[in-house]
């Protein structure tokens, strides 16, 4: 079993076992943030879905409001006027041949790639490189599109790529725990309401098993998984 550390097990002593409200869940998470250094606020959707069924591998991109609070590194890979496009954008990262053979060599040094449709031929190539790491461009995720710079725009305005692993649960940040709670909650609804928007017809029984919150370094705590909880 891991062993915790001390400030672990006195902040995992506030946590009582039971559902909280939103609310209480992101009151809670703020007193139990105090890492050295601006800790994510991280979120784990258990679903009632079974991902060996394409039908039921739950996936989205969704723009949160207040953003994740860290600046998102974007690759665009992309000619001529998408190119432009890209860099006028705000793009930190713009080529071709030349960024491709950059990843063949090892480099790695950005957080999500964009690519017009032409360019997936060429990027397919190191679909073992880039797949394990879930920087693969996917249509489903609209990093593969002719519209770059609104695209690069948007993900760098706080739009996140989510889908569901092979337990069943989506994994992912909505923030820092330096922001403010309604920025927070905001963020958390906004989340919840795109998975619960993206529920499979065929999903049978129970679809939001369990939600919870934590902050990096913290105790993770359970959301009621009311869907009342989540709307504005």
């Amino acid at each position: 079993m891991k062993k915790r550390s001390k400030r672990y097990r006195k902040f995992a002593e506030l946590v009582e076992n039971r559902e909280y409200t939103l609310a209480e869940a992101v009151e809670l998470l703020k007193k139990t943030a105090s890492a050295k250094f601006d800790e994510t606020v991280e979120m784990s959707v258990r679903l009632g879905v079974d991902p060996r069924h394409a039908d039921q591998a739950v996936r989205g991109t969704v723009a949160l409001p207040h953003g994740l609070g860290k600046e998102v590194r974007v690759l665009v890979v992309a000619k001529g006027d998408k190119a432009d496009e890209a860099k006028d954008a705000g793009a930190d990262f713009v080529g071709y041949e030349d960024k491709i053979e950059e990843i063949q060599k090892g480099w790695l040094d950005f957080d999500v790639i964009v690519a017009t449709p032409d360019a997936m031929r060429d990027l397919g190539k190191l679909g073992r490189v880039l797949g394990p790491r879930g920087l693969m461009p996917n249509p489903k995720s609209g990093t593969v599109t002719m519209d770059v710079g609104t695209t690069v725009k948007e993900i760098k305005a706080g739009k996140i790529d989510f889908r569901v692993d092979k337990t069943g649960i989506i994994h992912t940040g909505v923030g820092k725990a330096s922001f403010e709670a309604d920025k927070i909650r905001d963020n958390v609804k906004t989340l919840v309401q795109s998975i619960i928007r993206l529920k499979p017809a065929s999903a049978k029984g129970t679809y939001l098993k369990s939600i919870s919150i934590s902050n990096t370094m913290g105790p993770g705590i359970r959301i009621m998984t009311n869907p009342y909880e989540f709307q504005d």
